[in-house]
């Protein structure tokens, strides 16, 4: 499968981008910067472009920026990405003192992306971090929903290869919201014990 990884010289985005590629994966690391996103290509063995020539000819967008640029990215891609599935991985979190919250809007920055983009949109990977990513699969399930089915095979596809666990259909984009707001609770356990903490779904054959 050919990816392209928006926001790929981020943290997320070139972990994620190194697991796919040693999956034999064909993958091009899109950043606003092309130069940057040559030089981090080059070392993950993959492609590297702007954003806008990253998305085209690809069969999966992986939207990998940061939740407070996803919105603006998304607008000023929509013409480049056109038809082209998008997986959105970010999630919108507040974070006081008291712990880390959702956000404050009642849609998922999923569902609010897909209002911005002609093709479908799904939501997955959110239980995972970069520094899960950093040595290699990451322990456990990833979830991923949306309310095309085209398109969410081809995330779980891209999932499969990332996780050492499941990639598992969890409904529509709706859910989305509580899998953004999943990410809200395993940050405050990462910080509360100390850990990379993830999720593994009991129960399924």
């Amino acid at each position: 499968m050919k990816i392209a990884v928006v926001g790929g010289t981020g943290d997320f985005g070139a972990n994620l981008a190194a697991r796919l590629v040693e999956a034999g994966q064909d993958v091009v690391v899109g950043s606003r910067d092309a130069e940057r996103a040559k030089s981090t290509a080059s070392e993950l063995g993959a492609a590297g472009a702007a954003n806008a020539d990253a998305v085209h000819g690809v069969e999966l967008v992986v939207l990998a920026v940061k939740a407070d640029a996803a919105l603006a990215t998304a607008t000023e891609l929509a013409d480049a990405i056109g038809s082209t599935p998008v997986l959105s991985v970010a999630s919108a979190l507040r974070f006081t003192k008291a712990g880390v919250f959702p956000g404050d809007d009642e849609r998922s920055l999923a569902e609010r992306t897909q209002e911005l983009l002609a093709g479908p949109v799904v939501a997955g990977l959110h239980s995972l971090a970069a520094a899960t990513l950093a040595g290699g699969r990451a322990d456990g399930d990833a979830l991923v929903c949306g309310d095309d089915d085209a398109a969410k095979q081809l995330a779980l596809e891209l999932a499969s290869h990332v996780i050492s666990g499941r990639a598992l259909d969890a409904g529509p984009l709706a859910s989305a919201r509580a899998l953004e707001g999943l990410t809200a609770v395993i940050v405050n356990l990462n910080k509360r014990y100390r850990i990379h903490a993830g999720v593994r779904v009991t129960g399924l054959a």
